[in-house]
């Protein structure tokens, strides 16, 4: 946490650090207090009374924002110091109103425990680099390289403007941020710099595989708001076909991650949980459904025999490979 914090103090009285503390039982509320202490008007140490998990700390740090731009870091995670300057600098540039940026995109790196070779995720083949820029201007967001919470930096009052809610006592819903104010988001502007130092690796961690699958109810509450998300945004991005297959595609991603990890449960509720999913997909959004179980991995996930979970399972971990996530 320290290690993160510091981090973030370079950028001196422009930016406002909001620590928040979710009610917790370790130290974390003396250490934030520590903080404020010392770099008064810079660090504010916001108490909940309530723990109410990872999304009701984002949301909490959005009503408590003061600052024009909004970033989450996590704790255990930092910011290299150069891109920092680097995305300040760029930030600096669209204060005016009427100027404003809805979102800026950086680089995250996997700083994954053990690996020699740190994954970085850039966009340079997909989006414009240093101009601001619309949907209608990306290009093909591959599997891996999808724009998420560690790249994001948004307008403040776009996330109260949009409705944004996260689910309390839930994790994964670092999916519905970056993904429930997109149709929002008109304005962007691409930074390649590798900003964001995402760690993980640890046993106890939540994107890990076997606690995924402990956890398998809370990835399916978020797989099921981004279905309603998706479902409900559809009139508003009419006119953006780009933004709308972009939607889809990370759709069909934590769907297919949702799925997967029902396989490696492999129990009968399980397989029950994934039928319910699916139906699910079908009833909201009937041509979504037909459209996911047409690809191969849609088709081959919903033939509820050994051979088609062995596959799926096979190609989640060739991916898993190739992209070096947890």
């Amino acid at each position: 946490m320290r290690r993160s914090i510091d981090s973030l103090l370079p950028g001196g009285d422009e930016v406002e650090i909001l620590i928040i503390d979710d009610c917790s039982a370790d130290n974390t509320l003396e250490i934030a207090s520590e903080y404020e202490r010392n770099y008064p008007g810079i660090v504010r140490a916001v108490h909940r009374e309530a723990n109410g998990g990872h999304g009701a700390a984002v949301m909490t740090g959005v009503n408590n924002a003061q600052g024009l731009y909004f970033k989450v870091v996590d704790s255990d995670d930092w910011l290299d110091p150069c891109a920092y300057e680097a995305v300040l600098s760029v930030l600096r540039v669209f204060t005016a109103p009427g100027k404003e940026l809805d979102m800026v995109l950086s680089n995250y790196v996997y700083e994954k425990q053990g690996a020699a070779r740190k994954k970085v995720i850039r966009y340079v083949s997909t989006i414009p680099v240093n101009r601001v820029f619309s949907w209608n201007d990306c290009g093909h967001f591959h599997t891996g390289t999808y724009i998420l919470m560690h790249s994001i930096v948004y307008r403040t009052e776009l996330l109260v403007r949009c409705g944004l809610r996260l689910p309390e006592h839930t994790f994964y819903v670092d999916n519905i941020f970056a993904y429930y104010p997109l149709p929002y988001v008109k304005r962007m502007y691409y930074v390649n710099v590798d900003l964001y130092r995402y760690f993980i690796g640890r046993d106890d961690q939540s994107v890990k595989e076997s606690v995924m699958i402990k956890r398998i109810d809370q990835q399916l509450r978020v797989n099921y708001e981004m279905v309603d998300t998706f479902k409900n945004a559809l009139p508003r991005m009419a006119e953006n076909k780009r933004l709308v297959k972009y939607m889809y595609k990370y759709l069909e991603i934590i769907t297919s991650v949702s799925t997967i990890m029902l396989f490696l449960d492999g129990s009968k509720e399980a397989l029950e949980k994934k039928d319910r999913l699916w139906a699910y997909i079908k009833e909201r959004d009937a041509r979504t459904w037909r459209k996911m179980r047409r690809r191969f991995m849609g088709f081959m996930m919903n033939l509820n025999s050994s051979l088609g979970h062995t596959l799926c399972v096979g190609v989640y971990k060739l991916v898993q490979k190739i992209y070096g996530f947890n």
